[in-house]
């Protein structure tokens, strides 16, 4: 039986050797992220900000201009539309209105009278409270958090804490920069795309752990080989897994991205991103950190190696 192999067996990069590159990268991507949130912030969804968003299908190409003017005659507040995937696809958010749901319910009644014959189907009609939209960012955040501490835990215990530090550094740096896309696209950050953060955590995690795997088994057997070259080897030796997983998942991915639709669209984006820079963070930033950290090795506690292999 013949094995799919996108990387020769003899393969041999030299990932270690070329750390201060790889954090430098990570470094102008990380402020980088940290600069676009700071100053763009997230084009949050309606699942965060609480209003009311409806979709809609016209009979032809929509004019967007024209259905702006009738919808903002309603004098509702502030109204956003904006083409969603499709010539006949339109996406209307309205801000929240004074009162309750029956306000609410008023106003995409309005919507619904003033569009008339325009509209040949209405797709999704979703109404947030500004309460609701907060306990849900809140919820998020926790969520994230709490993956992310429970990754570490996971981490120290199956390993040592050295891994785990090293995990969570690379794990954080996954989200950061996504967090940094989403901003500098403007796309809209909603529960799915908390979702697909969570997933990619998930992802990023399990790659890291297979090189961590095969450190672990490497110092074990090579007792006297330094850690640069033990690191290398493990990261070659995984290295055809690792491409052959990623290029299979953006396979099914780059297919959602082009038919799921928009409704999946930030999911989709943020998991195909997820999954090149969790790819990249595995084995050129969780595996390299190792170096500045005191590794055991043979029951032995291990200098820091960076000191040694820095000359």
């Amino acid at each position: 039986m013949m094995l799919l192999r996108m990387v020769p067996a003899d393969t041999n990069i030299q990932f270690v050797n070329k750390r201060f590159i790889a954090l430098a990268l990570s470094a102008f991507l990380v402020l980088s992220s940290l600069g676009l949130y700071l100053s763009m912030g997230l084009n949050l969804g309606i699942d965060f900000l609480g209003g009311i968003m409806l979709e809609i299908k016209t009979k032809g190409p929509a004019d967007i201009a024209d259905l702006r003017s009738r919808v903002s005659g309603l004098n509702l507040g502030e109204v956003s539309l904006q083409e969603f995937g499709q010539p006949d696809v339109v996406l209307i958010r309205l801000q929240r209105q004074e009162g309750g749901d029956n306000a609410q319910q008023e106003a995409v009644t309005k919507v619904k009278q003033v569009l008339g014959d325009a509209v040949v189907e209405y797709r999704r009609t979703e109404l947030v409270g500004p309460t609701v939209g907060a306990e849900l960012q809140e919820a998020a955040f926790l969520a994230i958090v709490a993956a992310i501490g429970a990754i570490l835990l996971y981490i120290w215990f199956r390993f040592e804490w050295q891994f785990g530090v090293g995990a969570v550094v690379a794990l954080a740096h996954d989200v950061i920069t996504t967090i940094g896309l989403f901003s500098l696209f403007s796309l809209e950050f909603n529960l799915s795309t908390v979702a697909a953060v969570l997933t990619i955590a998930g992802y990023s995690i399990n790659d890291t752990v297979v090189v961590f795997d095969r450190v672990r088994e490497n110092m074990r057997k090579f007792k006297k080989m330094s850690l640069p070259d033990l690191f290398n080897r493990s990261i070659n030796e995984t290295l055809s897994r690792t491409v052959n997983t990623s290029l299979t998942t953006l396979l099914a991915l780059i297919a959602l991205f082009a038919f799921g639709g928009e409704v999946i669209r930030g999911f989709t984006v943020a998991m195909m991103w997820g999954i090149c820079i969790g790819t990249y963070s595995s084995i050129a930033l969780a595996v390299p950190l190792l170096l500045y950290l005191n590794v055991h090795r043979g029951g032995e506690d291990v200098e820091p190696e960076a000191q040694k292999a820095a000359s």
